[in-house]
């Protein structure tokens, strides 16, 4: 358990938020590169609990600044895409895709006024399907060499979800090796075969054995935590009744991603970003180390499990996330379907909307929070005292010597775990028509 106090200071993320004020000095998924493909290509953007407006300018450039007009507050999401920038309808006020105000046409001729006007703004780009936006002090950080940003596009596909929790409590189950074996359990294993763009439906490593039923057989996984420059490194050991081991290496990102295997062919690097303290998006990146991407399976597969445009889960806590007593007997252990994202969702949704951690109970399983927490509380520590160099991937590492992380299953013959992960990970960026060499 910990305090009511500690509990805001690592969940709150509006500014001047403790937080809050750490995860500002990383890139933030603002918006899925999808998002802009209209003919009119401006989308709102609530990010850190900040109101922003993201657009396309007429040369193609992207400008994300605030949502409301400094004249008079009103909403620049309807405003008028033209002259190179977002013209505001009630009084004409024209901006740039930095935020300045260019053109006052209301105002007396040869006003200079609109000089001091500027809305806020902030850097983006674009990367892999995704826009990025920096909010922090400062020159934005580089980009590490992750996997999913190496990848060429046709190889990573991104999509996202809307989860109605803080942020927080929705990364922490990406960093809870033990949920896996209960919550996405599965009573009955689907053909490995018709697995493809699924998590869980793959063949455990070099083994026939379905990865529904490993987790099923070994519900109680030995979890080593190992710190790395960019996070965490959590490894789930299952020790086999034959005396081999199987063993599942993930990685928490900081500050709030994580990065998991999809199967033997893809990864998910996944971002959890604020909305505001209560809602949170994930943004998933599905990373192929052998064929292309199919994408319209992979986008057809999970618009049938959310709404567009706010990409909103279709099971959700007002439909009872479609749990079934019926199904939750004969099928899965939750009764809520076979889209484990609905398995995820319930469990960190059902929390309420901040978790109240001041009644939680910790066990041994939990090594994984335990350290990311502590993490974040230095991180937070370092940004008070005014030194953010201490922060991982800003204190002075060479993000572009930053690669992987690996991230995958393995089968360990003889114990050495490691040795088996990394053996597995070679042969499989070996075969990779991309240069994939960490």
């Amino acid at each position: 358990m910990i305090s009511q106090e500690l509990n805001d200071s690592l969940t709150r993320v509006g500014p001047g938020s403790d937080a809050g004020q750490v995860l500002r000095h990383y890139w933030q998924p603002a918006a899925l590169s999808d998002e802009l493909m209209s003919g009119r290509p401006v989308v709102p953007v609530k990010l850190l609990g900040e109101e922003l407006v993201l657009f396309r300018d007429t040369e193609g450039k992207l400008g994300l600044i605030g949502r409301h007009c400094p004249h008079r507050g009103a909403d620049l999401c309807y405003g008028r895409l033209e002259d190179n920038g977002l013209r505001c309808p009630f009084h004409g006020w024209h901006f740039n895709r930095d935020g300045q105000c260019v053109e006052q046409p209301g105002e007396p001729e040869g006003s200079k006024m609109h000089e001091q006007i500027k809305a806020p703004s902030y850097p983006v780009v674009e990367r892999n399907g995704i826009v990025w936006a920096y909010m922090g002090p400062g020159e934005p950080p580089e980009f590490p060499a992750f996997d999913c940003f190496r990848a060429p596009d046709t190889h990573v596909f991104a999509f996202k979800g809307l989860w109605e929790c803080n942020w927080l409590q929705a990364m922490e189950v990406g960093i809870d090796p033990a949920h896996a074996s209960f919550l996405h359990r599965f009573l009955q294993d689907e053909d490995p075969a018709d697995s493809y763009g699924k998590q869980f439906r793959d063949k455990a490593a070099n083994t026939e054995i379905p990865m529904t039923k490993l987790l099923r057989d070994y519900p109680r996984p030995d979890i080593e935590v190992e710190d790395t420059d960019y996070g965490l490194k959590l490894t789930a050991l299952r020790h086999m009744e034959d005396g081999r081991t199987h063993v599942r290496v993930t990685n928490q990102i900081f500050p709030e991603a994580i990065c998991i295997p999809m199967s033997r062919e893809m990864t998910i690097t996944q971002w959890h970003v604020p909305v505001d303290d209560e809602t949170c998006y994930w943004y998933s990146m599905f990373t192929s180390y052998t064929a292309p991407v199919d994408k319209v399976k992979m986008r057809e597969q999970r618009l049938k499990e959310h709404r567009l445009p706010d990409y909103a889960p279709l099971k959700n806590a007002r439909n009872n996330y479609g749990y079934d007593p019926d199904e939750q007997a004969r099928e899965t252990y939750t009764g809520m379907g076979l889209d484990i994202n609905v398995h995820d969702q319930w469990a960190v949704e059902s929390m309420g909307r901040i978790q109240d951690r001041t009644q939680e109970h910790l066990g041994k399983s939990d090594v994984g929070i335990i350290r990311n927490r502590r993490k974040l509380r230095a991180a937070i520590a370092a940004v008070k005292a005014g030194k953010p160099e201490e922060l991982p991937m800003r204190n002075g590492t060479d993000v572009s010597r930053i690669t992987g992380p690996v991230s995958n299953d393995a089968i360990a013959e003889d114990g050495d775990w490691n040795a088996a992960t990394l053996t597995s990970d070679e042969q499989r960026r070996a075969e990779c028509p991309w240069d994939a060499r960490v």
